[in-house]
């Protein structure tokens, strides 16, 4: 993201769309469309496109299960799928949008680069009938019921222990637990973004001095990916680890791993939201995705390969890492947290 934010910089401000008079309606309009026939507008002008192309940062079944079901359900409506981390993704959208060469039409990626679209204009605000059924603090609001995004997944980090290493008296329930005795030299942490956002929670709640006192425990720092990090509390590799996503402990659990998960006192939130960017070159076919993601369907699709729903609450309390914040801002709060992280690692 930092070397990203360098092309901030030089990206020049794209001018916004101009409503229309006449037909056909602008993007603007037509994602402010709410009339009863919303669906069949966008299906109409969909089919005359016949193609779209979607940039994701989900990995995995996702990927092809929502687009196969989006295809069936509009015959005649080609979607293309372009899939690549948060960096490659708006990398991709700014070298597009300073070439003024705009091939994407629906977006689904995490916070922070839908953040920094926002902020140089290149999201239109849009309706969905589905948004209703969203609570207000997943979507990302602007004048007359449009939002710039709304969540369409959750995936919550929390601490998942090996119950044949860590007996369940000495197994954590909250992060000050971290700090037990017996359990030095059995904690693991994933870094990258996972392991930051962790540290960010652990500061919201229990300040630097809490930090401070983990280096103690032998933390042990491991540079892989989330899924590799619950596979490694699996083996037994590690004791426990804070840094375990809900829904790969799920999914080791059915297939009867010695795992449980335990939410901490704040539990870090990677949420992914959907967003209709200002220059779509097929308008209709990406609204029309939009509000499929974003509907009871397409929301049980991505429940299938194990993510989590906005529209529903869950038994603890979430923490947005990126709540509030400017990207600039939250640039430089992520660089503190892998700071504190690679510290803590330090012998």
């Amino acid at each position: 993201m930092r070397v990203v934010l360098l092309i901030f910089g030089t990206l020049l401000w794209l001018p916004s769309v101009s409503a229309q008079t006449g037909k056909p309606m602008s993007i603007a309009e037509l994602a402010a469309y709410n009339k009863p026939d919303r669906e069949q507008v966008l299906l109409d002008g969909a089919k005359k496109e016949g193609r779209m192309m979607w940039y994701t940062s989900l990995t995995g079944g996702p990927n092809q299960e929502v687009p196969k079901a989006f295809e069936a359900k509009y015959p005649g409506i080609k979607v293309d799928v372009y899939r690549g981390d948060s960096d490659a993704i708006i990398q991709r959208v700014l070298q597009e949008a300073q070439a003024k060469r705009y091939l994407v039409d629906t977006i689904e990626t995490t916070f922070p680069i839908l953040k920094v679209m926002q902020e140089y204009k290149l999201l239109t605000p849009y309706f969905s009938p589905h948004l209703a059924s969203y609570p207000d603090e997943v979507k990302e609001k602007t004048d007359k019921g449009l939002v710039y995004w709304a969540t369409d997944r959750e995936s919550y980090i929390g601490l998942a222990y090996n119950t044949n290493v860590v007996p369940e008296k000495a197994a954590p329930k909250n992060f000050d637990d971290l700090l037990k005795p017996e359990l030095k030299g059995k904690i693991g942490f994933a870094t990258s973004d996972t392991g930051n956002r962790v540290i960010g929670a652990m500061l919201a709640t229990k300040g630097p001095e809490f930090i401070s006192k983990l280096k103690a425990q032998d933390i042990i720092l491991h540079g892989v990916s989330g899924r590799a990090i619950a596979d490694m509390v699996v083996s037994g590799e590690l004791g426990l680890s804070p840094t375990v996503f809900l829904s790969h402990s799920r999914t080791s659990i059915s297939k009867g791993a010695p795992i449980k998960w335990v939410a901490m006192d704040l539990v870090p939130t990677n949420a992914g939201g959907v967003a209709v960017p200002a220059k779509a070159p097929h308008p209709h076919s990406a609204l029309l995705f939009a509000d499929y993601l974003l509907s009871p369907e397409g929301q049980k699709i991505l429940g299938k390969f194990g993510l989590d729903s906005a529209v529903n609450k869950p038994p603890f309390k979430r923490y947005y890492a990126e709540a509030g914040m400017t990207v600039e801002q939250y640039e430089r709060e992520n660089a503190r947290w892998e700071k504190l992280l690679r510290d803590i690692g330090k012998k």
